[in-house]
């Protein structure tokens, strides 16, 4: 049924309906009220700009369907947030963000970005910054499923025993949290953030819309991009996932990074082999560590000021430490190979232990995070679902592939039991601006991902020098090619990130 007086219109291709509702509008409401020690938490040691930001901010609710393909049934809603630009004279428009996930709340990302550095700053100047938690998320409409406890796992080396009961347990709450509401949770998927953003667009009376992602923020902007090349202003995306979305895939990227990452460690420990001792060159580092592995792994270590027995899955941490991280994890190696007990060695304890208790969180604390908007996501988003027979053959086989860090990593375990099924989306190039910046030594989203997306979609790509994960807002010169692409359309080729 078609609700009376709503006007419906003839879609382009790639949307999932042959008609939806047009002249969507912002329901503007009064924001919420946020304590001084949420504002400090949302971005520390800047509360002052940041109470100002917000005392400026609008707030509204954007009504859309929750399945495109009836535009006339059940409705959602997607919650929106917009600081109006200072020069109105000079507006360039509206700009949106998405900082990740999926599952990230963007309601106060316009904030976060506003007062990071002097060039995210300077955006507010021409651009309305606008924020929005996408379907499934804080002050959207969502699901919020309990999380199952843990299975407690024996020290050393994963079994299938062992094995076999992460899967159950795991296909056991995915089931469970589907039949809290099946319908809607089918219908999470970056497809559809990306329709429900382009309502946001036409609420906002724009005729474009620029856009800022990053990490899964970049795939949402690619999917946005390929639905509707025509609505797009300036898209700059930070952190790239690949065109497509695969899970397994996905996970065996990150792996031979964290891999590579290593390698880099060693070849900077071989170089002060005087002080760590496993060896002068990369391959005489990495076969202590591998050795070390083994040991711990044989001989789980139990010290009387830690909680649970150490394994070799912490040695395989060294694949995953950012390049700053370097002196504090050969410390903790060198520690580890020599320690004799009975207590731990105190960088080992000051890593699992920390040093200072980590702040309350406020007890007014808006949700920044959905775990049951994640899980829909990344399974409405790939329609495999293996049993754990093909689990536990691809987890070993990524074992083998990196032999120091595959030591850490987890199972796919994402989609097990997950009774609604899932479609792939895989972008495409059109003629709509975007720049992607990749990270030359990232962990999270592997430089080859941003290679990958801009062959496949086409774009400016820039190349940061650097490992760590969507670091353009936090880094000057990114910043400053940030602003001058979003304000001129213009891009430098490299900048150089954030340094150890």
């Amino acid at each position: 049924m078609i609700a009376t007086g709503t006007t419906w219109a003839v879609v382009g291709p790639g949307s999932a309906s042959a008609i939806e509702p047009t002249a969507p509008t912002v329901t503007w409401v009064a924001c919420p009220a946020y304590s001084d020690a949420v504002l400090d938490a949302v971005v520390p040691g800047r509360l002052e700009q940041t109470r100002a930001l917000v005392q400026r901010m609008e707030c509204g609710t954007v009504s859309v369907p929750m399945d495109y393909r009836d535009p006339g049934g059940r409705q959602i809603t997607v919650a929106v947030t917009r600081i109006r630009a200072t020069d109105q004279a000079h507006r360039l428009g509206s700009l949106a963000f998405n900082p990740g996930g999926p599952g990230g709340s963007g309601y106060l990302t316009p904030v976060r970005v506003a007062v990071a550095n002097a060039s995210t700053a300077r955006l507010n100047e021409r651009y309305d910054l606008i924020g929005f938690d996408p379907r499934g998320v804080g002050n959207s409409t969502k699901v919020t499923c309990a999380m199952p406890p843990p299975v407690v796992t024996p020290p050393g080396p994963l079994t299938e025993e062992t094995a076999r009961r992460l899967y159950d347990a795991a296909a056991d709450a995915n089931a469970a949290c589907v039949r809290t509401d099946p319908a809607f949770l089918a219908q999470v998927n970056t497809p559809n953030v990306a329709r429900d953003l382009d309502r946001v667009r036409a609420a906002l009376g724009e005729r474009r819309l620029s856009y800022v992602g990053v990490s899964w923020g970049t795939r949402l902007g690619l999917v946005y991009r390929t639905l509707f090349p025509a609505a797009v202003g300036r898209m700059f995306l930070d952190s790239v996932l690949p065109t497509w979305f695969v899970n397994d895939a996905l996970d065996d990227g990150q792996a031979a990074a964290q891999e590579r990452q290593f390698l880099r460690l060693a070849a900077w420990m071989a170089e002060r082999n005087d002080v760590y001792g496993f060896g002068r060159t990369t391959d005489e580092v990495r076969a202590a560590v591998i050795d070390m592995q083994r040991d711990y792994d044989a001989n789980p270590r139990t010290f009387t000021d830690l909680p649970m027995p150490l394994d070799a899955g912490l040695i395989a941490q060294a694949g995953s430490q950012l390049a700053v991280n370097w002196p504090m994890f050969a410390e903790v190696l060198a520690q580890l190979r020599d320690a004799t007990g009975p207590t731990a060695p105190p960088a080992v304890r000051k890593l699992l232990l920390g040093g200072d208790p980590r702040p309350d969180v406020p007890a007014d604390m808006p949700e920044l995070y959905n775990k049951t908007m994640e899980q829909a996501t990344v399974c409405g988003d790939d329609p495999a679902r293996p049993d754990f027979t093909a689990v536990w053959a691809t987890f070993q086989r990524r074992i083998a592939d990196n032999p120091v860090a595959g030591r850490g990593l987890q199972m796919n375990l994402r989609c097990a039991g997950w009774s609604v099924p899932g479609h792939s989306f895989s972008a495409r190039r059109t003629g709509a601006p975007v720049a992607l910046a990749g990270h030359r030594h990232e962990l999270v989203t592997p430089y080859e991902w941003a290679l990958q997306a801009h062959a496949v979609a086409g774009g400016t790509l820039l190349t940061v020098d650097d490992d760590v994960h969507g670091s353009v807002y936090q880094a000057a010169d990114c910043a400053d090619d940030l602003l001058s692409y979003l304000t001129t359309g213009r891009l430098a080729p490299q900048c150089d990130g954030l340094q150890s």
